[in-house]
């Protein structure tokens, strides 16, 4: 973080964070006026703690947490749920580099219980759910989806 300057920082945060406050200013006023709606906005493990390669990336994940539970408490009398999911690593082509070469994906699957990386359906199914009214009286919560690492760093 030190040495990130600050067109890098305003970079990463208006990518990660403002566009989620532009994109749910969008939809929210009609959401909010059939007072019935969903809001999902996607962060990172990251966001979860700190980071000496990527600190700017995880303040910016951090930052899409908290906003997901302002709005909640904003939207909530109107029956508009606003929640997060917090993926840890996923086979996608943005993490291509740890998962693509079998020595690099085995030091980085060590430490998960599950000792295997996310699938992009994975994701996709909680975002179905978050979505759904199974979750009807869910919201302004951070879904982490990362095959336990959390609990095991």
């Amino acid at each position: 973080m030190a040495g990130i300057s600050d067109d890098q920082f305003q970079k990463i945060f208006h990518n990660n964070v403002l566009a989620n406050h532009w994109l749910t200013q969008m939809v929210a006023p009609q959401m909010l006026e059939r007072k019935d709606g969903a809001i999902l906005i996607i962060s990172s493990v990251g966001g979860l703690r700190g980071n000496a390669l990527i600190g700017a990336y995880n303040v910016s994940k951090a930052a899409d947490m908290q906003l997901v539970r302002n709005l909640a408490v904003e939207f909530g009398p109107s029956n508009v749920r606003v929640n997060c999911i917090a993926p840890g690593l996923i086979q996608t082509d943005f993490a291509r580099y740890l998962w693509e070469n079998e020595e690099v994906l085995k030091v980085t699957v060590e430490p998960n219980p599950m000792k295997r990386i996310g699938q992009p359906d994975e994701i996709a199914g909680t975002a179905v759910y978050l979505c759904s009214k199974a979750a009807a009286y869910v919201t302004g919560q951070t879904l982490v989806v990362d095959g336990g690492l959390t609990i095991a760093w």
